[in-house]
């Protein structure tokens, strides 16, 4: 009888929804002020940070994308894979002297921590879960880094870097090019009202997660539990353009699937955008996820967004994400969630144009 111990469970399964933003979940003048000008709101997020002598080391060995190339300031985005390359969690990471700070989605908060208790030795790194003592704050639209200067804050000179603010509480992050955010703002708890108000006498615009969540979708940004599952390749959900996986650092947890997608093949499906029939303006179906094409299943629906139109009352259009196999390419007309659409490229082009 073998005394070798049981194997680590994995996590668990991630459960497969499709992400919903119904009429009226963005008013009209947010999206204006999303595509025109800053909107602020607080992200549905968890905070994990890693401190210590080997808290850039362990980061490096578990994150798809490098945070020991850009050196000190980094601000990149990735993920934690399992052993066969599939998505377990995607991150926001910071790293600042020596501590790592990893802004994931809420639901994703347990993910990470087990693959943190698992992975890290405590005498390389101390883990600590700082979702409880700061909030994660997202500034997006055109003009969010005229308003943050405006408001006073530190912020970077380019893309993917990050910075402490003044007395050392905050972090200001400037994502990085097509990210649906400019700058990402963690506080803690107790500044957030002081933020907000600096902020929005600056010119932004409040807002809520919906706002957030379809600046998301309009930028083709992957969503844990959404387009992101237990089989998900990062490859399949656009890693490659988002920036969010790198082929030249060392070695880490899943990299032998993802390095050999990429030299030596390509993923059988592969994330798009949907455009749906404007006339009439029919709600794609509740709970019914299929993409096809001459009546073959094809792909999911994996999000839906109303995008209201300015200045037109009720006006609007259906919008989506799904997982469409490689060969259904921009352009082709599919049947999605019960209604006709047309496959486009990511990120969404704005003002839409119909479907021919």
């Amino acid at each position: 009888m073998s005394d070798a111990p049981p194997p680590t469970p994995g996590p668990p399964p991630q459960p497969r929804t499709v992400a919903r933003l119904i009429p009226g979940a963005v008013s009209p003048a947010r999206l204006a002020a999303l595509r025109t000008g800053a909107v602020l709101a607080r992200a549905e997020a968890a905070v994990v940070t890693l401190t210590g002598p080997g808290a850039v080391t362990a980061a490096q060995g578990l994150l798809t994308n490098d945070v020991e190339q850009p050196g000190d300031g980094a601000f990149v985005y990735g993920a934690l894979l399992t052993p066969k390359g599939m998505i377990v969690v995607d991150a926001w990471v910071a790293r600042l002297g020596a501590s790592m700070s990893f802004a994931v989605a809420a639901e994703g908060r347990e993910r990470a921590l087990a693959i943190f208790t698992r992975s890290v030795p405590p005498r390389l790194a101390r883990l600590a879960d700082r979702t409880a003592e700061l909030a994660v704050y997202r500034l997006a639209g055109p003009n969010a880094l005229a308003v943050a200067e405006a408001a006073g804050l530190p912020v970077p000179t380019g893309p993917g870097r990050v910075l402490a603010a003044p007395g050392g509480t905050s972090e200001v992050a400037r994502a990085t090019e097509g990210a649906p955010f400019t700058l990402q703002l963690t506080t803690p708890m107790a500044e957030t009202e002081v933020l907000s108000a600096r902020l929005g006498a600056a010119g932004a615009v409040p807002a809520d997660a919906a706002t957030l969540e379809l600046a998301r979708i309009l930028a083709g940004w992957p969503r844990l539990g959404a387009e992101v599952d237990d089989k998900t390749i990062p490859q399949e959900v656009r890693y490659d353009e988002l920036g969010g996986v790198s082929y030249t650092k060392g070695c880490y947890t899943g990299q032998e699937t993802v390095s050999r997608l990429h030299f030596r093949g390509h993923t059988n499906r592969y994330l798009r955008g949907l455009l749906f029939d404007a006339e009439p303006p029919a709600t794609p179906a509740d709970g019914w996820s299929s993409v096809t094409h001459l009546d073959r299943d094809v792909g999911r629906v994996t999000s839906l967004a109303w995008v209201p139109e300015s200045g037109v009352a009720g006006g609007g259009r259906w919008i989506g994400l799904a997982l469409i196999r490689r060969e259904v390419g921009s352009g082709v007309m599919v049947r999605a969630a019960g209604r006709d659409a047309r496959v486009v490229d990511l990120p969404f082009v704005t003002p839409f144009v119909g479907p021919a």
